[in-house]
């Protein structure tokens, strides 16, 4: 597998290159914003790690662009901010991971497998409940003749959700077969994803699509 590195400090740039590497990996290494979108777009790579603060054209950008575009390959973001609103601004503009900086090279290594290993929803069948349609292959998704824009992460979730089939999921379950198996970072993100759910789905005086089961997990009401 090939992943792209795209960042401007040469002692993380290189770091990560080399922890990747040694797992087996090819990769590549771009130094600015503009020089890795360009690459980005080849469609030669399974993986983008991508920092946020660059020249040129930032990681907030990329990452949109490449959405736009309809590049679905997971993006990891490295950021040296830790603001809740900097890790939203990543996640909303299509990032499926990110890490704060400063990291441990073991866990970006163990990020970026899961993020290589987890289940794809590109291959699913389109699903419809009600007014909501889904198409995983496009990643595209309506509520009535309203197009909803959602994330790569987005779309994995509520397509799992849809393919149970009204099933409770418990947040382990999510996490497995979304996240994958080996994901470490914090189980709450499932909360996190399941909350944007909802208020993109939302449609006033109805019930949420997403429903809660105390202490058991998340179904989509049939």
């Amino acid at each position: 597998m090939r992943i792209l590195v795209v960042e401007d400090e040469a002692g993380v740039a290189l770091g990560v290159q080399r922890a990747l590497e040694d797992e087996g990996l090819a990769v590549d290494v771009a130094t600015d914003g503009h020089d890795g979108w360009v690459m980005a777009q080849s469609g030669a790579y399974d993986l983008f790690v991508l920092d946020i603060m660059l020249p040129t054209m930032n990681g907030y950008k990329i990452c949109a662009a490449l959405r736009d575009a309809g590049i679905w390959t997971p993006i990891l973001m490295l950021t040296a901010k830790a603001g809740e609103y900097d890790i939203a601004e990543g996640l909303e503009t299509g990032a499926d991971d990110y890490l704060t900086k400063p990291f441990s090279m073991i866990v970006l290594v163990a990020r970026v497998k899961a993020l290589l290993r987890r289940p794809r929803s590109d291959g699913a069948a389109p699903f419809t409940l009600g007014d909501l349609r889904l198409d995983p292959a496009t990643h595209r998704c309506w509520r009535g003749h309203d197009e909803i824009e959602l994330t790569a992460r987005e779309m994995d979730v509520l397509t799992y959700l849809l393919s149970r089939g009204g099933d409770t999921v418990s947040k382990t379950q999510l996490i497995d077969n979304v996240w994958g198996e080996d994901f470490t970072g914090d189980p709450n993100i499932v909360e996190v994803y399941v909350g944007r759910l909802r208020r993109k789905l939302h449609r006033e005086a109805e019930p949420e699509i997403i429903e809660t089961v105390r202490g058991v997990g998340y179904r989509i009401r049939s």
